[in-house]
């Protein structure tokens, strides 16, 4: 019987062995496996068919089951080592809560054991969402200097809305002004820099205010033929 045989053989037999979950997490209601829930039946299933099970710690966690009268026949199981904090305890006592916690999961990966998909026996954090700040518009914005420039200055307790209205009427008086396609050109290519940050702020307002852009050229254009 190959290595691979005997695990599974032992899977089935563990699954069958009817073994309970004796760790609970309080604060989650959900009960999880203790290393001692299932390890010591493990023994005795990996003893009677000729397994042994080895866990050894280096870059990472490993457990390595042995076929103990094949010699050459391993299986290893592995896991990154992720080092358990607390804000009170040793730096002994810490690591071997990493050694518990590794060994376990180690197990569980190896046995299939199936439980709660979370970091068991310990408080969660609820995860609080960062509050989202509302965004502040420039203080004061201006394209190039000569004919056509815009100069945005925004109240200090102007919100970001407010700045973009005056963006909006400010540019919409520039157009029904423009006498020419060129002005049209010249009002865009000189305030450039205002509508990259009104398109940062608000791409569909930047969306709209380009489209009328090109109905004023459009209109302008038709006016010249």
């Amino acid at each position: 019987m190959s290595v691979y045989r005997k695990l599974q053989a032992t899977r089935l037999e563990l699954v069958n062995s009817n073994i309970k979950k004796t760790g609970h997490n309080a604060y989650g209601g959900w009960n999880y496996y203790e290393l001692g829930d299932f390890i010591p039946t493990v023994h005795k299933l990996f003893d009677a068919v000729g397994l042994c099970g080895v866990v050894t710690f280096g870059e990472t966690a490993t457990l390595t089951v042995y076929d103990t009268e094949f010699t050459d026949q391993k299986i290893e199981f592995s896991t990154p080592i992720v080092y358990a904090e607390a804000a009170k305890g040793q730096p002994i006592q810490m690591l071997g809560s990493t050694h518990t916690y590794l060994r376990r999961y180690l197990w569980l990966l190896a046995m299939e054991l199936v439980e709660a998909d979370a970091v068991d026996a310990a408080q969660q954090q609820e995860r609080v969402e960062p509050a989202k700040i509302a965004p502040k518009p420039p203080a004061k914005i201006e394209g190039k200097d000569g004919a056509w420039q815009l100069k945005i200055k925004a109240d200090p307790e102007a919100d970001l809305q407010n700045w973009i209205d005056i963006v909006k009427k400010s540019v919409a008086f520039m157009l029904s002004t423009a006498k020419e396609e060129r002005d049209v050109m010249d009002i865009f290519k000189n305030n450039r820099v205002i509508f990259d940050r009104l398109k940062a702020d608000s791409v569909n307002d930047h969306t709209a205010m380009m489209a009328d852009f090109k109905k004023a050229k459009d209109g302008l254009k038709k006016e010249t033929v």
